[in-house]
This record gives structure tokens, C-alpha cells and sequence, in this order.
């Protein structure tokens, strides 16, 4: 299996392609008595890619034939990397209406609305499943979809996804916040991993609030990273978990979602990096695309009163951190006070005031409450 490559990373493969490399595989040991050793399949604009199958050779007649497509992520730190896509294949009965596609061990089941997928069935998103049913379909007597049944070219199965260790790797996802229990889900949707690709994380703030939508929330915390979420949770013990959302460098998209499912009230919880951005309207916070506001600082250190040594911190460093260790060195927490206020009008503001917004500012440990506005 080779990835193409991109500005000299190497690109991999997502979970949905590995699922319908290895269902086709099966599928073709079920009809000519044995798995192959590759397999190709078709990503969703077109391209076709080949992988090696574990598990190849002869089946025994009449059983279920089991074919495994290990996963490569590429350069992408992906923690199912490495993951063991296994498909077991099976005729239906000759009455059976279409092909089924089910979770089996260490991949997850839908246990909560929001995601778009039935609920007790398997995590396996939209754009995979698309895959799955035509890469099946391209084996001669196999109808992936209804339309080839239909046509009388093939018989429906039953394709059983399991993942060795698919549930340890799921605790390092939020699949469990998300109702996702048992295992990782089989996601995708150009096929490719792209290497520290932005796409994933993105998707994954949305689901999350399209989630707590679901379960009637009105109000949820936003955070920038894990420690403000661990201090998120403590702060608002009365959230769900799947209402304490870690959405990196997106607040601004995030902050629109929410209004677009119903979201109510937002919490913010960041540091002092992170809200001195929202404060200056940067709803994009990542540090290579935007860069903190030291004219902001003075001038907010100014208009609150600040000590000497808090102004002139704001010309001796760029960084926000520097202005927030001495305003606490002066017990000068007014102008940290301050931010927080300037930032939750600022998220307010891009959102047309469609949120009650509140900011609330932790230290770099995520454990004390600095500031709130």
C-alpha cells in the first residue's frame, strides 16, 4: 500500500477506506473460495488505491470469511494508527431486503441522537458506508446496494466490523462523550488522512454540539484546550459531558454552530493567550495565523489603572503570558478582568448576539480561576 505524498508528509488512509478495502476482500473469498492478497477500492472522487489483506488464501465452505486491511495514517499522529480493520462476511437469507453492516468488537454502537446515524447501530459515518456498499458491489454476485439487488446481479450479506483494541483506542477520542460506546467509528470523507490536517478536529467540535443539541442542551462550555476543559467540567458540574466541548483554535466556528442548533448560553474557558485574541476579534487562535495585540494590552492595562510594571510588560515581550504574570507579580487582576469582558463581547458580537456569552479566564495549569468576564 503506498500513500501519495504532500508538502513531504506522508499521506494515509482513514478508517472508512480501510472498512471497505477489507469488506471487498472478504466479500471475494465468500464468492470464489479465497481472500486475495490486495484488494482495491475507489475513494470517494474517483481515485482507486490497493492494499495488502491479511488473511488471504482459501475459506472453508459455507462459513463467514474474515479479511483484515491494517490501517496506515500516514504522518497523521492518528491513534488509530496501526488499528486492525477487520471484516467478517456472510450470506443472508435468500429473503433478506439489503446488505447489513454491523459493529462487532472494539467498533462503536450509536447510543445518542445527534450524529446523524440510527441509533444501536454501528459508528460507521455516511461517506464510509457509501464506500463500503459500492467497493461490495464491484464483487461479482454480491449487491451492495439496493439498486443491485434490485437489478438481480447480486445477493445482499452481513459485513461485521471489528478492531482488536478498538476500544482502548476509542478512550482517546470522544467518542464516549459523544454516546459512541464499544470502539472507534469508521469515519472518512475524501478516504485520506491528511497529515495534522485541521478538517478532523473541526468535524469534531461540530458533532460534539450537534450532539448536546440533540439532547434538548441550551448551554454548553467552549474550551481551548484539555487542561481549560478539565477545568471547564469542574467549574459547570451541572453540563453533561458532551456540553464541555474542547474546540482548539475554532471558537469562531463553534460559536456559530451553536447558534445554529438552538445553543443558548456559552461558557468560555481559555488562557489568557487564547481569550487576548477573542478580546481582539481573532476567532481563528491558532498562533502560526494570528498573533496577540500588545497595543490591546496597553491599552486595557491603561484604562483599568494597571501598575507600571503591568504596562510596560507590554512592550518588553509579545507575549500575552509575560502581561499576565505581572499583573498577578502587582495582585493587579483588573486588567485580566478586563480581557475577559473585552472577549465575550467580541464573541457576542460575531455571533449578532445570539449568544449569552461569559469568558472565564484559568491559570497555565488549568486549576485556579484568574479572571471572569
Amino acid at each position: 500500500m503506498t500513500s501519495p505524498r504532500r508538502r513531504g508528509l506522508r499521506t494515509g488512509f482513514t478508517t472508512g477506506t480501510c472498512a471497505a478495502a477489507a469488506a471487498k476482500a472478504a466479500a471475494i473469498g465468500l464468492v470464489t473460495g479465497t481472500v486475495p492478497g490486495e484488494v482495491e477500492v475507489a475513494l470517494p472522487k474517483g481515485a482507486r488505491v490497493r492494499f495488502p489483506v491479511q488473511g488471504a488464501g482459501p475459506t472453508t465452505p459455507g462459513a463467514p470469511v474474515v479479511a483484515v486491511v491494517v490501517k496506515d495514517a500516514g504522518d497523521d499522529p492518528d491513534c488509530t494508527d496501526g488499528a486492525r480493520m477487520t471484516a467478517t462476511v456472510s450470506w443472508l437469507d435468500a429473503d433478506a431486503k439489503e446488505t447489513l453492516l454491523e459493529a462487532g468488537d472494539g467498533v462503536g454502537t450509536v447510543t445518542k441522537p445527534g450524529l446523524g446515524l440510527p441509533i444501536g447501530g454501528p459508528s460507521i459515518t455516511p461517506v464510509p458506508r457509501r464506500m463500503i456498499l459500492a467497493a461490495l458491489d464491484e464483487v461479482p454476485g454480491v449487491a451492495g446496494t439496493a439498486t443491485r439487488q434490485a437489478s438481480g446481479a447480486g445477493h445482499p450479506v452481513r459485513v461485521v466490523f471489528s478492531v482488536p483494541g478498538g476500544e482502548q483506542m476509542a478512550t482517546k477520542t470522544t467518542n464516549a462523550r459523544l454516546g459512541i460506546l464499544g470502539g472507534i467509528s469508521i469515519l472518512g470523507t475524501t478516504g485520506i488522512v491528511r497529515p495534522f490536517s485541521t478538517a478532523s478536529y473541526r468535524a469534531s467540535v461540530v458533532q460534539q454540539i450537534d450532539v448536546a443539541a440533540a439532547q434538548g442542551a441550551r448551554e454548553v462550555a467552549l474550551c481551548t484546550g484539555t487542561r481549560s476543559e478539565a477545568a471547564a467540567a469542574r467549574l459547570f458540574p451541572g453540563l453533561d459531558p458532551v456540553c464541555v466541548v474542547e474546540v482548539g483554535d475554532f471558537s469562531g466556528i463553534a460559536l456559530r454552530h451553536c447558534v445554529l442548533k438552538g445553543i443558548e448560553v456559552v461558557h468560555m474557558v481559555a488562557m489568557v493567550g487564547k481569550i487576548t485574541k477573542l478580546a481582539a476579534g481573532v476567532m481563528m487562535t491558532h498562533f502560526h495565523r494570528s498573533k496577540v495585540d500588545t497595543a490591546l494590552l496597553a491599552n486595557v492595562a491603561r484604562e483599568v489603572g494597571a501598575p507600571p510594571e503591568a504596562i510596560a510588560a507590554t512592550e518588553q515581550s509579545a507575549a500575552a503570558r509575560h502581561f499576565y504574570e505581572q499583573c498577578l507579580a502587582q495582585g493587579a487582576t483588573a486588567p485580566l478582568t478586563r480581557l475577559c469582558e473585552l472577549a465575550a463581547e467580541s464573541c457576542r458580537v460575531h455571533v449578532n448576539h445570539r449568544l449569552s456569552v461569559d469568558v472565564t479566564m484559568v491559570d497555565f495549569d488549568g486549576r485556579d480561576v484568574i479572571a471572569r468576564g
